[in-house]
């Protein structure tokens, strides 16, 4: 699992998340996050809309990015398998730093629940596949 420490809140650990802009279809918004945090092409390898979302309420340190009033966001789950971790180029007003971990030890790294429920259910996904 590759993890991402956010710049504006050292020592908070996610995967790529994003907004869609106007326009883009959901799965546009996860190609072009992923390439814009990442520096990876998501088109080259498997990405999968796990046709799952999560509304949870924004943190009040982050209230501000949203128009007044909104206190809640939705939340699109994609997964994106990749062969074996690869180089990464980070967006440096984003993300101060990555890091490859197993799903065991990145659900216990990150800091949002929903992040969270993701990388367990990623394990139910693989071992289904198989």
């Amino acid at each position: 699992m590759l993890l991402l420490e956010r710049a504006d809140h050292p020592g908070y650990w996610q995967s790529v998340t994003g907004s869609r802009e106007a326009g883009e279809t959901l799965l546009e918004t996860a190609i072009r996050e992923v390439r814009e945090e990442t520096g990876l092409d998501a088109i080259r390898h498997e990405l999968t809309d796990w046709q799952a979302q999560n509304v949870y309420e924004i943190y009040p340190h982050w209230r501000h990015r949203y128009p007044p009033g909104t206190i809640h966001n939705t939340e699109h789950v994609f997964g994106l398998q990749l062969p074996h971790p690869l180089p990464i180029q980070l967006a440096p007003k984003e993300h101060l730093n990555f890091q490859w971990l197993s799903w065991h030890d990145a659900a216990e790294t990150v800091f949002s629940p929903s992040n969270r429920t993701a990388i367990l259910e990623l394990s139910e996904r693989v071992h289904r596949k198989v």
